[in-house]
């Protein structure tokens, strides 16, 4: 593997694409440092003679901030050659040469789905958001967001109630935007991990952001979006999503609520409708390593009603039978709003204790002991 110092000046060199690093990784020797005479050698890869300067007169003391930040406890540098360096991402014609990570990073590796959405969603978003994020981390993916408030931050909080969870920045991973998002950043860098292809002091500028999306999508074996306008940069990452060749999945919602629309518009042109965790392994259930038949929601299995529900959850089930009925008449029987019930039938089906049916009637899956 080439030295820490080696990425370092590749990313802070202007104009040096992917093709440029790996042909200059092919010859330069992981212990020999760039001299002088190397430009004719950097000229004939292509390099601009300002890329070539900026590259040899790099040097430890203008690292010093980078090689600062990286001497922390769990701050690591993924160079394209590192094991760690997500396989994935790399596949990428446009893939970073180098990602800064505070965290695990090992999790890099592991199978992603990308969860994103509206930064100002409605309720049942964010309760959608959280609970499909918790349910695909339980069956041992992670789930990859970009940690902008909202939607991303509901997926980051439910994945790691149920696994674990990557963040990717827009800005240098000294420097924690919004503001807002600190408190959930100092979870996901302990339970997960935050990364970014822009070194440290990098500001949270608006170019960095479509950037950072092609991270999010091209890590991940598929991109969820749960809710979105039209013009949402969300509709972004799914769109890298599709032209990187991997699934883009949409949760529907009302006609009548805006932040649906980008979900119905990525319908019309061809992502997968989702209405259950389920309906994402039955599309991903081998790459993912994952065994569709075992998962809650199929008719075969599911977890155990837990011993301790909260009084609502209770007087739902006594509700539900298994024949099936509809939302309203759940709302006649037990009293609860239809905002209620939406989140928490959308919890219990997850869990694999209730199944949407036919014209969208529920009906409990299994008994209570």
């Amino acid at each position: 593997m080439k030295s820490t110092l080696f990425w370092l000046k590749l990313v802070h060199t202007p104009g040096v694409g992917l093709q440029q690093a790996r042909q200059l990784m092919e010859v330069w020797h992981a212990d020999q440092p760039p001299r002088r005479q190397d430009a004719p050698l950097l000229a004939q890869y292509g390099w601009s003679s300002a890329s070539i300067r900026g590259f040899l007169d790099l040097d430890e003391q203008a690292l010093a901030v980078d090689l600062e930040w990286l001497d922390q406890p769990d701050r690591h540098l993924l160079g394209l050659d590192d094991p760690r360096y997500p396989g994935l991402l790399a596949q990428l014609p446009d893939a970073p040469l180098a990602l800064f990570v505070h965290g695990e990073p090992r999790l890099l590796q592991a199978p992603q789905i990308a969860v994103v959405g509206s930064r100002n969603p409605s309720e049942g978003g964010l309760a959608n958001a959280r609970e499909f994020s918790r349910f695909i981390a339980s069956q041992g993916i992670v789930v990859t967001s970009g940690m902008a408030q909202g939607i991303d931050c509901a997926a980051h909080q439910g994945a790691m109630e149920g696994g674990a969870t990557i963040a990717v920045i827009g800005n240098g991973p000294d420097i924690i935007y919004p503001r807002s998002s600190l408190a959930i950043a100092e979870a996901i860098a302990e339970q997960g991990a935050i990364i970014s292809e822009f070194p440290p002091t990098t500001p949270p500028r608006r170019e960095n952001f479509p950037r950072r999306n092609r991270i999010i999508s091209g890590m991940s074996l598929g991109t969820l979006v749960v809710e979105a306008t039209r013009r949402s940069g969300s509709l972004i990452t799914a769109r890298l999503a599709s032209e990187q060749g991997r699934e883009v999945f949409a949760i529907p919602g009302s006609i009548h609520n805006p932040m649906a629309r980008g979900c119905h518009q990525l319908i019309r042109q061809g992502a997968k409708l989702v209405e259950s965790g389920a309906d994402i392994f039955e599309e991903l259930g081998q790459l993912a390593a994952v065994n569709t038949d075992s998962l809650p929601g199929q008719a075969d299995s599911g977890p155990a009603v837990p011993a301790q529900r909260d009084p609502e959850y209770v007087r739902l089930l006594d509700a539900l039978g298994h024949d099936p009925v509809s939302q309203d008449e759940l709302g006649r029987r037990t009293g609860l709003t239809a905002a209620e019930l939406s989140s928490m039938l959308l919890i219990l089906e997850l869990e694999g204790e209730v199944t949407l049916g036919h014209g969208g009637h529920y009906h409990r899956t299994q008994e209570r002991g």
